[in-house]
């Protein structure tokens, strides 16, 4: 490790910590990409190795969700596809347009999904998506998929805490459900993202790799604690996740 003691440590404990709350709510970002910067990590190689650790963590996350609910990839398949060409739509539109007019949109979004899901005490609390036929299900999910998937691609931030939370609205899935396919969708993305920075070697793998095994840890709990306790668990994450993405937007509109 290219870092004193003292800074592994502080590293390995924020990226075991952020794949617990990647795993519940998405966001973990937030907290892994200020303490790469904090330990020293060359800038450069931040968005890279952070994607790296976080895409094999969320493989665990995702894993142990879909075992858990053991709904259909097959029947998702469309829904993926929809959030891979928004994704790549929105890719484009970034290198066009100045992505930066988003965040006055964020910052008057965020605390309104945040207050949603926090005051709306059986918000995700149950599953109501069966009484949606499968072909009404599969133009929800496009609905969804398409439009945050765009935005993944143009910002960024909060991907997938976004599709839970219109999974749960739009799906009517709980919470539970909502966050599962969520991975799926937010693993497809950040695969592609992943893939472009080895391909411009943007990483560093040897921090990458060894943080790797926490962000594995901090999934594999995250999830455990998901399957276990449901929307009585994930929702007040979500909504600290929305506080603290409002909070980084706000930051960085200022500076």
């Amino acid at each position: 490790m290219p870092f004193g003691p003292g800074a592994t440590v502080f590293l390995a404990a924020c990226v075991f910590f952020a794949g617990i709350v990647d795993a519940l709510a998405g966001g973990g970002g937030l907290i892994t990409l200020p303490a790469y910067l904090a330990v020293g990590l060359n800038p450069a190689l931040v968005l890279g190795t952070n994607k790296l650790s976080s895409c094999l963590g969320t493989v665990v996350s995702t894993v142990r969700y879909h075992r858990a609910l053991k709904f259909s990839i097959v029947d998702f398949l469309p829904v993926i596809a929809a959030s891979m060409l928004g994704s790549w739509l929105g890719a484009r539109a970034a290198i066009l347009v100045d992505p930066s007019w988003i965040r006055p949109m964020l910052l008057a979004a965020l605390p309104v999904v945040a207050w949603l899901v926090w005051s709306k005490k059986d918000f995700g609390s149950t599953d109501d998506s069966g009484r949606l036929s499968a072909a009404e299900r599969r133009r929800r999910g496009l609905l969804v998929a398409a439009p945050i998937g765009a935005y993944d691609g143009f910002f960024g931030p909060g991907t997938g805490t976004f599709f839970a939370i219109a999974f749960a609205r739009w799906g009517r899935h709980d919470l539970l459900g909502a966050t599962a396919r969520a991975k799926i969708l937010n693993l497809v993305s950040n695969l592609g993202a992943l893939g472009a920075f080895i391909w411009a070697g943007r990483l560093d793998w040897k921090v990458g790799l060894s943080m790797s095994l926490l962000s594995i840890a901090g999934h594999w709990v995250g999830s455990h604690l998901g399957v276990r306790r449901g929307a009585a668990l994930i929702r007040p994450v979500v909504a600290l996740v929305c506080a603290g993405l409002f909070a980084k937007v706000l930051f960085d509109a200022i500076r």
